[in-house]
């Protein structure tokens, strides 16, 4: 029975967001449960821009360089992850929402901001981290509830409060990675 609610809720997720005839990219929020490989916290960007473009299909995250010690200290080098297909397919897609060109823009302007090298590119455990990586880009594309200090270091628990308090304006996925890419179309230019 649960397999039968999983997938009727990849249907759900794949009519609203994998439309092909829809030009939009649609930003999902992602969670890997916490171990050994990071980040444990990211978002992937599909779609086409409405303005019209090159199709986009990444993922993008934030963490520490070097995992040692040192993050336990204070301030280390942080960087841009992009997550690999097995990682992102043993991970959690939390949500979806379509984005306007103009959201859009202001999330791939976030992800400069915090490239190797940038201001923002510090990574601190307590306090700038991948979930406050994808709590700004939630604060992007305008969602609310987004102050959960007792959730910054609990990715999964961050996202799921933060789909709870925007009910109705985001796109519920609750989908293991694998179950949910299975279920996205491919990309197609926009007329």
């Amino acid at each position: 029975m649960k397999t039968v609610f999983k997938l009727a809720a990849a249907f759900l997720v794949w009519s609203c967001t994998a439309n092909p005839a829809q030009a939009a990219v649609t930003i999902t929020f992602w969670s890997h449960e916490l171990g050994n490989s990071f980040p444990h916290a990211f978002f992937s960007l599909r779609g086409v821009p409405d303005a019209g473009g090159v199709p986009v299909d990444t993922n993008v995250g934030f963490t520490a360089k070097s995992v040692s010690p040192a993050l336990l200290m204070g301030p280390v080098a942080g960087g841009l992850d992009i997550p690999k297909p097995g990682y992102v397919s043993g991970s959690d897609a939390q949500f979806s929402l379509v984005m306007t060109d103009a959201q859009y823009e202001a999330v791939l302007r976030l992800v400069e901001a915090w490239s190797d090298g940038k201001p923002d590119s510090v990574y601190r455990l307590s306090d700038h981290n991948c979930v406050t990586f994808v709590k700004e880009a939630a604060r992007i594309v305008g969602l609310t509830g987004l102050d959960q200090p007792k959730l910054m270091k609990k990715p999964r628990s961050y996202l799921k409060a933060v789909q709870a308090e925007n009910a109705g304006r985001v796109t519920p996925v609750g989908l293991h990675g694998n179950a949910y890419l299975a279920s996205l179309s491919p990309i197609t230019h926009s007329p």
